[in-house]
């Protein structure tokens, strides 16, 4: 494979731009390392998850570009980018990360704040006198 795969992938706001091509396995987010950008393990494993699962660890190069929510939503549209990518190249991979459903866009979103409510759901406190 020569040429540069491109995908989206979205979870919350957050939405990743992901160029993958052969390499060495080198994920750059941002222009920085992963190491840098997701500074905990746990978000770094969620990444690299579709790899594992496909056995692809350190076959493709990744760069990504990812904006808006925060470092959790912005990680798991980082994999579903990912996991794009990799059925578009093989797509023989489809049922094992179908499987493991790195392959669904999470639904869930932030409920909107209801006027009259302190929040979504939270009332203000009820006063009987």
């Amino acid at each position: 494979m020569s040429t540069t795969l491109h995908t989206l992938g979205r979870r919350k706001k957050a939405v990743a731009r992901v160029y993958m091509q052969s390499g060495a396995g080198k994920i750059t987010v941002n222009g920085r390392a992963i190491e840098d950008y997701f500074p905990t393990e746990i978000l770094r494993i969620i990444i690299n998850q579709p790899f594992v699962v496909t056995d692809k660890v350190g076959v493709f190069d990744v760069n990504v570009n990812v904006a808006s929510g925060g470092i959790t939503g912005q990680a798991g549209a980082v994999r579903l980018g990912i996991s794009r990518a990799l059925v578009e190249h093989d797509p023989e991979l489809r049922p094992a990360l179908k499987a493991e459903g790195f392959l669904t866009r999470d639904p869930r979103m932030v409920e909107r704040k209801k006027p009259g409510r302190r929040k979504a759901r939270k009332k203000f406190q009820f006063s009987k006198r």
